[in-house]
Parts: C-alpha cells; structure tokens; sequence
C-alpha cells in the first residue's frame, strides 16, 4: 500500500577528484572527472586576493574553494575525493600549507559529499644529494 509519494527516488551519485596544492605561498584547488582527465574547475589563493603575502592563508582557500564548488555542482558533481599535495621532493616541506584544512571544509560546507582524503606529497627515494654541504646548513 506504498503511496508514490512515499518513495523517494535513488539519484546515483556523480563523483570527482578535488586535488588540493598547498605550499606556503599559495594554495591551488582544481576539481577533475573520476579519471582525472577532464578539468571542470580550477582556482588558487592568488585569484580571489589582492594581496601577495594573503595568497596562502586560510581565508584565500575557502574562497577559491567555493569558487569552485560552485562550478563543480552546477556541472553536476555530487561528491568528491579529496588528494591534497605539499610540495615534497627533496628540499620542499612534506606538510601541506595553512590553507590545506580550509579549503576541505569550505568544500564540506557547499554541500559536496566527500569520499577519500589522501596525502600525494612526492617523498623523495635517495635521489641527488641535497645542498648545504658536509655538515648541513648551519643557522
């Protein structure tokens, strides 16, 4: 005796990729299809602040990344996994930047359901020697 108005219909839901770079200088956010192939929507610190030494904090990043998510649901995204990057390697920190955090909650907070969160830093497997000598840098 189900009414149709009681059932709810089952809407799949339609995911991507948010890869989130964030370095102390600058937090860069763009948001791919499943296969990483296809950019729907790119945004960095530098884009919604006027000022450079802005550019990397917390406040810059949840403006890019609502941006865009803005973009990601009117193409249709209902969910995202997220990868966050720091720039790693053999001389860059392997911890993510300030804006890393607030940009994963401003893209919770514009309704996006979030599937994954994995750390991509490059680590570094031997590889050339780093500078600063025998006895390393001294300060």
């Amino acid at each position: 005796m189900e009414n149709s108005q009681d059932r709810r219909e089952y809407k799949p839901v339609k995911w991507g990729i948010a890869n989130i770079f964030s370095s102390y200088n600058n937090t860069i956010i763009t948001i791919t299809d499943l296969s990483g192939k296809e950019t729907i929507a790119r945004c960095s610190g530098g884009q919604v602040v006027k000022s450079d030494r802005l550019e990397s904090s917390p406040t810059a990043a949840m403006m890019a990344a609502k941006r865009v998510a803005q973009t990601a649901v009117d193409h249709g995204l209902r969910g995202i996994h997220i990868k966050v990057r720091a720039p790693g390697g053999h001389n860059g920190p392997n911890n993510p930047g300030p804006g890393a955090q607030a940009a994963i909650r401003a893209l919770s907070r514009m309704g996006l359901k979030i599937g994954v969160i994995e750390d991509v830093t490059p680590l570094p497997h031997g590889g050339c020697r780093p500078k600063g000598g025998r006895r390393g840098r001294r300060v």
